[in-house]
């Protein structure tokens, strides 16, 4: 049996125990129950409980009840971390050559709450009036990719998502009924991409693509943004949406084959 290590008068061990939960989830348990936390950090059963309540109450794990996940805010807990999974270190090459076979800004997100959060970015010219880094978030219901996103959601999650997002007015373009939303999303799933045409900022048209895992779901999105002035949709569907399809499948093929303890993204 190991020797106890021995901590210094500093330690805080409610911290070292709220972030062994957070390590409790992997590629190969992205789900657990209490149960399975208490066992896998060797907490009881009520204190795993309320570490585990109080990170839901933080937005960094999430629950139906039952079992228990980790959202994308983990992102938020430093770029150090967010720059060590498999996911953003994937897409970059990918998202490289994509921008220059347009010659487009291209971006990766995933879906954390009523937001998408970029975590792997591309820029080839600034086409918005605001600055996109890694970390920055969007309202989903607005953007090519987070219809992409909210298009691999059950109708349970999406009924979740409605009960989150403010659906409001951001250009002339913008869809703000849930019905237009859901008639919206229903077409992404049958294309298989979004195209988004100046719904979050006038002059920005942008096509997005999903990212599914081993098993099919979809746990990101990829996109090509461009500037209305000098890209028709015309031009975006048959010129972009190939090589942005392209990219998806590319990048899909290497996370399928990545490690599987960094394979979470």
């Amino acid at each position: 049996m190991a020797e106890p290590v021995e901590r210094g008068a500093h330690h805080v061990q409610s911290l070292e125990r709220g972030l062994a939960v957070i390590r409790a989830f992997d590629a190969g348990s992205p789900e657990l129950t209490l149960s399975d936390v208490a066992r896998s950090t060797g907490l009881t059963r009520a204190a795993a409980r309320r570490f585990l309540l109080t990170l839901v109450d933080l937005g960094y794990v999430r629950t139906d009840g039952k079992y228990f996940s980790l959202t994308a805010r983990v992102l938020e807990l430093g770029y150090a971390f967010l720059s060590s999974m498999t996911l953003p270190e994937v897409a970059q090459p990918h998202l490289e050559r994509l921008s220059a076979e347009v010659r487009e800004s291209s971006s990766v997100s995933v879906l954390e709450g009523a937001d998408i959060v970029y975590v792997a970015r591309v820029a080839v010219s600034r086409i918005m009036t605001v600055s996109i880094n890694v970390g920055t978030r969007f309202p989903a219901y607005a953007t090519s990719m987070g219809h992409v996103l909210l298009a691999g959601l059950d109708d349970a999650g999406f009924a979740e998502y409605l009960e989150q997002a403010d659906l409001q007015r951001l250009t002339s373009h913008t869809l703000t009924s849930p019905a237009q939303l859901r008639a919206e999303l229903a077409a992404v799933r049958q294309q298989g991409w979004a195209l988004v045409d100046q719904e979050l900022e006038e002059g920005l048209r942008s096509v997005a693509a999903p990212i599914r895992d081993r098993h099919g779901k979809v746990i990101a999105a990829v996109n090509v943004s461009t500037h209305a002035s000098r890209t028709s949709r015309e031009t975006v569907v048959e010129e972009m949406v190939p090589p942005l399809l392209a990219a998806a499948k590319r990048i899909e093929d290497d996370l399928a084959v990545a490690p599987a303890q960094a394979r979470r993204g």
